[in-house]
């Protein structure tokens, strides 16, 4: 039960990390971008290497000792692109305008700081094509609708991206604690600037500080929800006993979370971070990423 719990409180951890978003989106006069490239490149390191070293071998271990060595091999491949493939799934059902993993440039920061600052235009392709800025945050016209709409979407893209990221951690805590962690920080970091996309356009859509906060916060809640599910799956595969999961089961899971982990990456942290960076702050994120998880996992051993 202890593990539960702690497994529990690590993904609630990482999803409340959009409310953090949120506070540092209102709070800070200028958005700190080099930090934001050096987080998510940490982010990406730390689950990249915890995903090939750590995660997928263990994945491959338990198939082969369970299907024997050939048949192992096979199914590990299959449930890591499983994961991968689900992700890929979930990114092609959410329209690419309200992608979560958008960068928001100075410009279009500006106006949480400054009243009178231009209403940058989120539906364009780039806010510098938005010609007819509007004059202050309460006075958003005709772009109300689209800009709440914005916001919505984005909220919900990040509650769907959240919920698998919940499972992984969730389960990867409930097998090895020490390892739960390090993934439960690694998806908080990079739930930082999702919070602050989800923030900005509600903002602007109402001119509520509380409401654009709420709604960041409430994205981050499929990551506990995502935990409670998988917890209520297993226990009824294992008729509500102890945390016993079928050793095949957590095989596949494992290599699944891996896919997850990988896909995740890839596809949303080294994006992010190189579109943040100056000069070689993103690798230098990764590679320390990478070596405080290396190190974590030296000491544990």
């Amino acid at each position: 039960m202890e593990h539960v719990c702690i497994a529990l409180g690590l993904t609630l951890f990482a999803g409340m990390a959009t409310g953090i978003g949120s506070i540092i989106a209102f709070t800070a006069k200028r958005t700190n971008y080099r930090f934001l490239s050096v987080a998510t490149g940490f982010s990406a390191g730390v689950m990249l290497y915890v995903s090939f070293v750590e995660i997928f071998p263990k994945s491959a271990v338990i198939l082969g000792a369970h299907y024997g060595d050939s048949w192992g091999n096979w199914l590990v491949v299959a449930s890591f692109f499983g994961g991968m493939i689900v992700m890929a799934t979930i990114d092609n059902v959410i329209p690419a305008a309200e992608n979560p993993h958008e960068t928001h440039s100075e410009d279009e920061t500006a106006p949480l700081h400054d009243p009178n600052a231009a209403i940058p235009d989120f539906r364009s392709s780039s806010s510098a094509d938005f010609k007819n800025p509007l004059t202050g945050v309460h006075d958003h016209g005709a772009a109300r609708a689209g800009l709440m709409r914005t916001g919505l979407l984005t909220a919900l893209a990040i509650t769907i991206h959240n919920f698998p990221e919940g499972i992984a951690t969730f389960l990867a805590a409930m097998q090895e604690p020490a390892l739960g962690v390090a993934i439960a920080v690694a998806i908080a970091l990079h739930n930082i600037p999702e919070g602050i996309s989800v923030s900005v356009p509600i903002f602007y859509a109402t001119g509520n500080r509380k409401k654009a906060f709420l709604w960041s916060f409430v994205s981050g809640l499929a990551e506990p929800l995502g935990a409670v599910t998988a917890l209520a799956v297993i226990t009824l595969i294992t008729g509500g006993g102890a945390w016993n999961p079928p050793v095949n089961l957590t095989g596949f899971l494992f290599g699944g979370i891996a896919g997850v982990m990988v896909y995740i990456s890839l596809d949303e942290l080294l994006p992010t971070s190189r579109a943040y960076s100056k000069g070689h702050d993103s690798i230098l994120g990764l590679m320390a990423g990478m070596m405080v998880m290396a190190l974590s996992l030296l000491l544990m051993r």
